[in-house]
């Protein structure tokens, strides 16, 4: 791991997003709440917020940091079809909080995926990717628009 001990503690945020992709018909089984293992994205918003508190156990290099705030949003979209997954991750500390943010958005994909296997297994996880951070030595930083 890289020594940070020299760093000050800083307020610090990262923000990730993205997607997983299926067809019409189960999109609408998971807003209806009719896939036999239950509130999909109510699973996945949680096991999204469990994963970004576990991510130093899962990324080996990573820092352990106490975070101070995770939120994750799940938001069905027809026009995809599927789910987009948004998460915000916030800590006071001397390391950055990058990839807990997009630990929590793969992990509630992920989940997703599980939970809606036995509707569609042809579905596919894309851009997940950092938007943005704030706070530490190298300041803000916004992702480039895509286009």
């Amino acid at each position: 791991m890289v020594d940070v001990s020299g760093k000050p503690a800083t307020v610090r945020e990262a923000r990730a997003e993205g997607e997983i992709v299926m067809s019409l018909e189960t999109l609408k089984a998971i807003e209806s709440h009719a896939l036999a293992k239950g509130d999909v994205l109510t699973v996945a918003q949680l096991a999204g917020v469990m994963a970004a508190k576990r991510t130093a156990e899962l990324i080996p290099l990573c820092h352990p940091i106490p975070l101070t705030e995770v939120r994750v949003i799940l938001r069905p979209d027809a026009n995809i079809p599927g789910v987009r997954a948004e998460s915000t991750v916030r800590t006071v500390a001397t390391t950055g909080v990058e990839m807990e943010a997009l630990t929590a958005v793969s992990i509630a994909l992920l989940t997703v995926y599980d939970m809606a296997k036995s509707a569609e297994r042809g579905m596919s996880i894309r851009d997940v990717r950092l938007v943005t951070k704030t706070g530490g030595a190298g300041g803000d930083w916004p992702a480039k628009r895509r286009d």
